[in-house]
């Protein structure tokens, strides 16, 4: 055993190694120097008789204290560490910090005294003397500054005397400025117009409001390689995997820009608005029956999948829908059986769906009599969502309700919403509860002050009665959100300078109050609930797009009660929020969907670039993977889901293949091939399309199934797939790509498997009933259900059963009687998303599977088991759902390119 174990060897001695060694040891010179102490010998005090010379001696001595004093000085120095290195982690920088105030508050005392010892002059980029190139390249600057100058000014001056508010007309000029622009009905809308400093940056995408925020602090995609036409933030660039876990669920909150979400606006008479969400495949329990009242009435979210009207009626995405809440009382003089004729929703949908879900809309709003208008609200309507138990306390600290001049008192939402603070789980609300409100600008009251739950007065039995009643879904009023004035009117809010010269003459430390002037936003507040109860639900904040900033600066400097404050989470961090809920993220999830191909096909494509790029000695050679029982070679690419050759089979080439590793098997019959599917490249600059396209979609008829619509079904189409959630049994993390089989046809391999499931189950049930239900023999805690032994065996052979069954766990991957990995035709799926799930403590994954070929594997299993034969078709007319047994869930799970597979179990999400 010893033997194999290789010898301990020293590194080489390289260029690098050497100058390791070089630094190592100047280092010692270094310490050395400033720890030694300087002395003087007292022989030197005697003159030449041997009398002591009391003045030199004086002076000696004199010497040596001062040395010692250097010596300690240089010694603590030597050994200490700067101002600007006691930082915390994410504010440190691999090169010295020169510049006092870069330094915090606290610590800037210390850094100027540093500096002044060391006598190391203060940089500032401002001051530095520039380059002679620099100074050129400052010169230029300039004279292309004035020259723009004098072009703007021509400009000005000329539009000023061609549109002249001079006159009698002056009053109705400057009231027509005010006025919101025109909607624009059935059109795609485009982003407003930045500024000369940012136009050039905004060619190839949109920014979010809160982009040059973020810029400075999470890692961002490619400039010319947006996603979906948005600069969307993919992670912060500080390490943020376990702060966000405990964030979104132990202490804390996290808060994400999601107003890259597209909302599209429909109104028109409430019966054609019912025809057009018929005709995308909503529930007709919804539309008209009394689950789907509150719903219709505006006081309930829904969130659900819609369907093309033509074709396979294939699903196309989740999406979420809000009415306006009906408004009965007469505007204007008019009756209000006129009024409430109209009527109008939201409808929200992820980008990498929304062209299609607009096509889609415009197509069924055409058919319906009369004909709804439908708008585009992408740049007017953004949003923020926040998850965590700090998540409604933040929010109760940096809104602060308007009270409408003329509103009924009793409508009032400011009690209740001070009322909330107390709360940490949106999901102990009603589900889908929706709050609309206006409230006063943010930046009036920043920086925010902590909300303090002794404060506010309530009783926790009067706040569980207050969630039981629920009175907005009685009070609740039509929300300003739905009127394109009012957005209007909240986009305009005064200036950061005009705020500022406010808080100049106000008293310090006071708040700002609110003006009649001041612009009031309107705001609804979605509250949405987790699949499980004990995990934490999302509040969305659905807001006019120019006013997320504010609320977004008020939100990142809110002083939590449990300490810290929210953190911010780019795409990564949501997609890990929505795992550890076990969720399913879309459109990576899905890859029944045209989103899901198409993000399919990109990923795979820079999976296949970062394994070309790796050297052959260094990446899997997926042609020599081993797979057991003498099988070589991965299934299909290993770099890829891929359905085609789930679907299909082997290809041509990999038919010639399989018969030279195995030739004791006939190769099956070619499979029709379909056409192939060209990798999506990056577009250039000048090849990146002015407007959106529809993505393509999935080949071979690829499509998404809901479990929601699974559950009413009684036969599926041959390629449709289903979201999975994974839960692996013992060992091992699935990671994306990998494969997914079902419990092997072949008896011996599935005896060998279904053993093994056993013998985990036997030692998880070990595990937890040793620690609960624990019966006395003796000084030792035996199982109740360790063996079959009979109830009077003597003591000392039960703890042998005992230690029987918790030492000899399940067998090792690496043991040779450790079962392989089922053939091909148990693949049934693959994974999307694995890693470590940390709050459930063990490895977890999302995948897709192929729903007709899982039940036409447990159909053969069982026809196998009961030596009778049949076919898929013997449960036709049967609930699919229903007829599935704990057991037929089980399943293999094995990453791409690697030979062990483990064993798992999966629930439809």
């Amino acid at each position: 055993m010893a033997s194999n174990i290789p010898a301990k060897r020293k590194q080489p001695a390289d260029s690098k190694n050497q100058s390791n060694d070089s630094k190592r040891a100047a280092k010692r010179v270094k310490t050395s120097q400033a720890r030694s102490i300087l002395t003087q010998a007292s022989e030197k005090a005697l003159n030449k008789n041997g009398d002591l010379d009391v003045s030199t001696f004086i002076k000696a001595r004199e010497y040596e204290i001062k040395a010692m004093e250097s010596s300690m000085g240089s010694s603590k120095k030597s050994s200490s560490t700067r101002a600007f290195q006691q930082v915390p982690k994410d504010l440190r920088r691999r090169t010295a910090s020169h510049n006092v105030k870069k330094v915090p508050k606290r610590l800037r005392a210390r850094a100027a005294k540093e500096m002044k010892d060391d006598n190391t002059p203060t940089v500032s980029s401002r001051r530095r003397n520039p380059t002679p190139h620099m100074r050129l390249r400052l010169e230029t600057a300039k004279r292309l500054e004035t020259i723009s100058k004098r072009i703007q000014a021509k400009r000005e001056k000329a539009f000023n005397a061609k549109h002249s508010l001079r006159g009698p007309d002056v009053a109705e000029k400057a009231s027509a400025i005010s006025k919101p622009p025109k909607v624009h009905k059935n059109v795609l809308a485009s982003p407003e117009k930045q500024s000369s400093k940012y136009r050039r940056r905004e060619v190839h995408k949109s920014w979010l409001p809160t982009h040059i925020w973020h810029a400075k602090r999470a890692h961002m995609p490619e400039p010319k390689s947006p996603l979906w036409r948005f600069a969307i933030p993919l992670s912060p660039t500080a390490k943020v995997h376990r702060p966000t876990h405990r964030a979104g669920s132990l202490r804390g909150c996290v808060a994400w820009d999601t107003s890259y979400q597209s909302t599209i606006l429909v109104r028109g008479v409430q019966a054609s608005l019912l025809g057009v969400l018929r005709a995308l495949g909503v529930d007709e329990t919804v539309l008209g029956g009394k689950k789907g009242s509150k719903w219709r009435r505006g006081t309930r979210s829904w969130s659900g999948w819609i369907r093309e009207r033509d074709g396979d009626k294939s699903s196309i995405a989740e999406v979420q829908i809000i009415w306006c809440v009906e408004d009965t009382k007469p505007h204007d003089g008019a009756p209000a059986q006129k009024h409430k004729e109209k009527r109008q929703f939201f409808l929200r949908v992820h980008p990498s769906a929304f062209l299609q879900v607009w096509t889609e809309v415009l197509k069924v709003t055409k058919i319906q009599k009369p004909s709804p208008d439908v708008e585009d609200l992408r740049f007017q309507v953004g949003s923020i969502d926040i998850t965590g138990p700090g998540s409604t306390e933040a929010l109760v600290g940096i809104l602060m309700p308007k009270l409408q001049t003329g509103a009924d008192p009793s409508e009032n939402l400011e009690d209740l919403w001070s009322q909330l603070g107390a709360l940490t789980n949106p999901s102990a609300l009603p589900p889908s509860a929706l709050l609309s409100f206006n409230f006063h600008d943010p930046r009036l009251f920043h920086p925010p002050r902590t909300v303090k739950s002794t404060n506010i007065g309530y009783s926790e039995h009067e706040f569980l009665t207050m969630l039981a009643s629920w009175s907005p879904d009685t009070t609740a009023s039509p929300s300003a959100l739905f009127s394109h004035a009012a957005r209007y009117a909240a986009s305009r809010l005064p200036s950061q300078k005009a705020i500022n010269r406010r808080k100049g003459a106000a008293l310090p430390g006071n708040h700002l109050l609110p003006l009649p002037t001041d612009p009031s936003i309107p705001i609804l507040l979605i509250a949405s609930r987790a699949p499980s109860l004990n995990m934490q639900g999302t509040w969305s904040l659905l807001i006019p797009w120019k006013c997320v900033l504010p609320v977004w600066h008020s939100l990142m400097h809110y002083p939590i009660s449990t300490g810290g404050e929210p953190r911010f989470g780019g795409l990564q961090e949501k997609r890990q929020i929505l795992f550890e809920q076990g969720q399913a993220w879309f459109p990576g999830d899905f890859h029944g969907t045209r989103a899901g191909w198409q993000w399919e096909v990109i990923e795979r494509e820079k999976r296949k670039k970062a394994w070309e790029k790796r050297p052959k000695s260094k990446r899997v050679s997926w042609d020599a993977v081993d797979l057991g029982d003498g099988r070589k070679g991965e299934i299909g690419n290993g770099w890829a889901c891929d359905w085609e050759r789930l679907f299909e089979g082997p290809r041509p080439q990999e038919t010639e293949l399989i018969s030279q590793n195995d030739p004791s098997k006939p190769p099956p019959a070619p499979a029709p091939q379909a056409a192939p599917v060209p990798p999506i490249p990056h577009a250039t600059a000048s090849e990146l399309p002015k407007a959106p396209t529809l993505p393509r979609r999935p080949p071979l008829n690829i499509s998404h199934v809901s479990s929601a619509l699974l559950g009413t079904l009684t036969s599926v189409p041959s390629h449709c797939l289903a979201s999975i959630h994974i839960t692996l049994l013992h060992r091992g993390t699935p990671t994306t790509c990998a494969r997914i089989y079902s419990l092997p046809v072949d008896a011996a391999l599935r005896k060998k498997w279904l053993s093994l499931f056993s013998s985990l189950r036997s030692s998880a049930s070990t595990q937890i009933k040793s620690s609960r239900s624990k019966t006395s023999i003796g000084d030792t805690a035996v199982p109740s259900h360790v063996s079959d032994l009979p109830s009077d065996a003597p003591a000392h052979i039960k703890r042998q059963a005992l230690a029987r069954a918790l030492l000899n766990g399940p067998v090792s991957a690496n043991a040779e009687d450790y079962p392989s990995c089922p053939a091909e035709e148990d693949l049934i799926g693959f994974v999307t998303t694995g890693n470590f799930d940390l709050g459930m403590g063990r490895s977890a994954a999302v995948g897709n599977i192929a729903i007709a070929r899982v039940l036409k594997l447990v159909d053969a299993s069982e026809n196998m088991a009961s030596g009778t034969a049949g076919d898929s078709m013997s449960r036709k007319g049967k609930n699919l759902l229903r007829w599935l047994k704990p057991d037929d869930r089980i399943c293999v799970v094995r990453n791409a390119g690697q030979r062990v597979a483990r064993l798992a179990r999966w629930e439809f999400i």
